[in-house]
């Protein structure tokens, strides 16, 4: 099976959100897997130098987007055994980061999304299936269904893989309708227009052959009015082609490999995981307390990660027990927040308004817990990453985060983590101090809920094989996955009877047995290295001797096994006569 995965952004080359790691890895593990995955992103100027050497170039054509003929090259890398295509120009991709303003942005991706399609013919590769992603590839199947002239397109499925509803490439009518340059027929009410503007998303959705969700309770949330953004009567109407599937996390997550963290650790080494607290205590000069609870933050800064609920509460948090570590940028007044606070309690909270990774997975190893209140979650990878390392996320109950996060429960001893339902900042300090309240007073509570959440698999295998199923439903193409290699299997070993106890003479009879294998065995040795030693006629002597003994051997045994002749017997008259003669010589 042939799969496109067309995106804005990929890791490591360009990444500004949770796509950007999808991208990085679930393309790789399908090619794993037996599909004949490749990814197609923009050439952006902002990717790094390091490799854009490590491309080739391909091909380029002209394509038209509105009244101008614009030039597409694109150029390929292999990364991590998968194919990746680069559309490339420097009109639209030549800023400083991949977004923009979004005026500029949809005449961007309007143009990568035709680029995409129109280069197909010259990349020496046909998809059975293209995977979208998020408004920035929504176009692909809109125009796909204007170009099923040509027969090369004909057949070809479409995947629709929402990661964030909110955004979804939303502009002025004439404007979107004008760079499209497609018929009047696909901008009515049922289409692209959207409260008389164009929404390149909702043309995504209509045309898509199935849409996916990263999630399964936020493919639920997406068709109401709460969660909808608009689109929840035309995600309601297509509800039965609507596919919540799970982002997984790359190995890159891992504190028992992590390059970045103080101390590696494991579920069998959780001690070490204290000695990653203490050492981020002194690198962010708080005071250094390997018993302190602390809780890790690292978000964007906006009302949908929930900090309204955290800049209501702050006070609060601040008073309480533990200490506080943020990472990340966003709105401003929920940078200016952080600060404040860190301003003003700088024994409890660090305020690192910046994003750094190296630090994020600090942060990961070394916090005792993970604050994600989001007013919504998609699926969320934070709360995955967290748990792997051992530090437990304190969630609000919505799309990825209820679908991943178990509650703890004390009567049991389940649970991953701790949440709560209600979008409200003090069901959210409820919870935190009973999480404080759990890791200070029953300890061996917590390190239960810490090796359950470890053992948790959010690898991508299990996703990958859900979009398998998927594809294989939508092309009709079984995926043949590839032989694993068979393990040589080590010889059995043999089964020893248990040793029966002996008596004395038994013992006895046994040692001299085994003395005789003993004898035995040495004086075949010995006679195999003197016969080693001999000269050529020192063998033909022995041999002649051993012949000669053998031949005398055979004349004795021949002899013996002849039969004998037997015995006269004496009669009687032979007896008297031979006694009547003895008696005539004696007269004589």
């Amino acid at each position: 099976m042939n799969l496109l995965y067309a995106t804005s952004e990929a890791a490591p080359f360009v990444k500004t959100g949770g796509l950007g790691d999808v991208a990085g890895s679930l393309p790789v593990t399908l090619k794993e897997k037996g599909v004949d995955s490749r990814v197609i992103l923009p050439l952006y100027r902002c990717i790094d130098q390091k490799y854009k050497d490590m491309m080739t170039y391909i091909n380029h054509i002209y394509i038209n987007i509105g009244w101008r003929k614009q030039y597409c090259g694109v150029f390929q890398m292999q990364w991590r055994g998968t194919t990746y295509y680069f559309v490339d120009n420097e009109y639209y991709f030549n800023g400083d980061k991949p977004y923009d303003y979004i005026h500029l942005d949809c005449e961007k991706f309007i143009f990568f999304s035709k680029a995409v399609l129109s280069l197909l013919p010259t990349l020496d590769f046909r998809p059975d299936v293209i995977n979208c992603n998020d408004w920035q590839t929504a176009a692909i199947p809109v125009f796909l269904d204007t170009f099923y002239d040509n027969p090369f397109y004909r057949g070809i499925k479409t995947v629709m893989t929402i990661h964030n509803l909110r955004f979804q490439g939303r502009w002025d009518f004439n404007k979107i309708k004008d760079a499209m340059g497609i018929d009047d027929y696909y901008f009515t009410g049922d289409k692209l227009e959207y409260y008389k503007d164009a929404n390149l998303l909702k043309g995504g959705l209509v045309y898509a052959n199935k849409i996916t969700t990263v999630s399964e309770t936020y493919a639920n949330e997406i068709t109401t009015q709460e969660y909808g953004e608009g689109l929840d009567g035309l995600l309601s109407a297509r509800r039965g082609d609507i596919l919540g599937i799970v982002n997984g996390i790359s190995e890159d997550w891992n504190p028992k490999t992590d390059t970045f963290i103080y101390s590696n650790y494991t579920q069998r080494s959780l001690a070490k995981k204290k000695i990653n607290k203490t050492e981020l205590q002194k690198e962010l000069n708080l005071p250094v307390d390997e018993n302190k609870f602390m809780i890790g933050i690292v978000s964007r800064l906006t009302d949908q990660k929930g900090f309204d609920l955290i800049a209501y509460a702050m006070e609060q948090l601040c008073e309480g027990g533990y200490q506080i570590v943020v990472l990340g940028t966003g709105d401003e007044n929920y940078e200016n927040m952080f600060r404040h606070f860190a301003w003003k309690y700088p024994d409890k909270v660090s305020a690192n308004i910046y994003f750094s990774n190296e630090l994020s997975h600090k942060i990961y190893a070394a916090c005792d817990a993970f604050l994600m209140p989001s007013r919504f979650e998609p699926c969320g990878l934070s709360q995955l990453i967290s748990m792997r390392y051992g530090t437990l996320p304190i969630v609000r109950e919505t799309g990825g985060l209820a679908d991943t996060v178990k509650p703890y429960n004390e009567f049991t001893g389940e649970g991953t983590g701790f949440s709560f339902a209600s979008y409200n900042a003090d069901d959210m300090m409820h919870v935190i101090n009973y999480a404080m309240r759990t890791y200070y007073d029953n300890p061996t509570a917590w390190a239960k809920i810490v090796k359950n959440a470890m053992q948790q698999d959010f690898s991508w295998e299990a996703s990958a094989d859900k979009y398998i199923t998927l594809y294989e439903q939508l092309s009709g193409i079984s995926v043949q996955k590839k032989a694993e290699p068979t393990p040589k299997k080590t010889p059995a070993k043999k089964k020893t009877a248990a040793k029966k106890e002996l008596s004395f003479d038994e013992n006895i009879k046994a040692d001299a047995e085994a003395s005789e294998k003993t004898w035995a065995a040495e004086a075949a040795k010995k006679d195999k290295d003197a016969l080693k030693a001999m000269t050529d006629s020192d063998k033909e002597k022995n041999i002649e001797e051993i012949r000669s003994d053998i031949e005398k051997n055979a004349v004795k045994a021949k002899k013996e096994a002849s039969p004998k002749k037997p015995a006269a017997k004496k009669t009687a008259s032979k007896t008297k006569k031979k006694a009547a003669t003895k008696k005539t010589d004696k007269n004589a």
